[in-house]
């Protein structure tokens, strides 16, 4: 690994990006569509955490205000501690510039067809005003932590699917951003180039990147350090540590997971009995 890899930072010691109580509400020939519900998350720095649901949960929602594409309807969301309300369209523009990377589902989307691997690298870092010499042994190392040394001058139809998506995250991570979003990023992918990606995107949250990515993709989901479950605009339940925790939002409210929910409606109760001990809160079936 190089020794001098780039890293990603943050505007001092906070997370990377946050939600507080956001709501992002949209209008339809229908009525209104409550896409986010009050949601609360926090995306620490160098680690990978994964957002997942089913469709119509709120992923997209969610990844386009953490992404600065949107802003919410009501509440809070920051990315790299900069607050993303009262932005205008030009001053979310200079933070996704400066601070965000994106990384789409589609390999060619990411990609220019008439760029080698070393000409997408420098326009990046250009849009970044990452000084030349500096861009220049940063493109180098990326390429080579991400194990694509031997494509620097190669075109992307010169490349394979798994090949064009690690130099798209090499072009997110560029200029050390605070936040790469990845949307899908394995989606077009098959098994085992899955997880040559999943392995190179692990090497860069090592070196410091943060990574959120939204993912259907069992595979990408068990390679993150912390996963978010999104159920109906709401964050249904988090894992992280290998344990499966309940999300309690800034109002109180608790999010049960989805087999606890079953479990519940099973028997036909809407209530719980909530109890504090001296070792801890313990919920259970209201009889």
């Amino acid at each position: 690994m190089p020794t001098n890899t780039p890293t990603t930072t943050t505007s001092g010691a906070g997370p990377a990006a946050a939600c507080r109580g956001v709501v992002r509400i949209y209008s339809s020939p229908t009525g209104e569509v409550h896409a986010l519900k009050g949601v609360d998350v926090t995306v620490p720095p160098g680690r990978m955490t994964a957002i997942t649901g089913p469709s119509g949960s709120g992923k997209s929602s969610l990844l386009r205000i953490l992404a600065a594409q949107d802003t919410p309807t009501a509440g809070h969301a920051e990315v790299a501690g900069h607050a993303l309300t009262g932005l205008s369209a030009r001053g979310l523009r200079a933070l996704r510039r400066r601070h965000i990377g994106y990384v789409f589902a589609r390999p060619t989307d990411n990609l220019l067809r008439h760029l080698t691997a070393t000409e997408h690298l420098a326009m990046a870092a250009r849009l970044r005003h990452v000084p030349r010499p500096v861009a220049r042994e940063q493109g180098e190392q990326l390429l080579e932590l991400l194990g694509i040394t031997t494509r620097a001058h190669h075109l992307p139809g010169q490349m394979s699917g798994g090949e064009q998506q690690r130099l798209a995250f090499a072009q997110a991570v560029i200029g050390s951003p605070a936040l790469v979003i990845a949307d899908e990023p394995t989606g077009e992918l098959d098994t085992a180039t899955t997880g040559d990606l999943l392995a190179a995107v692990g090497e860069l949250t090592r070196a410091g990147t943060t990574v959120l990515m939204a993912t259907h993709d069992p595979l990408a989901a068990d390679a993150a350090d912390q996963v978010l479950h999104l159920r109906s605009g709401t964050v249904a339940h988090e894992v992280r540590d290998g344990r499966r925790l309940a999300v309690i939002d800034t109002d109180g409210r608790l999010q049960l997971p989805d087999d606890a929910l079953a479990a519940l409606a099973a028997t036909g109760t809407t209530r719980v009995v909530v109890e504090t001990t001296p070792d801890g809160v313990h919920v259970r079936r209201a009889t």
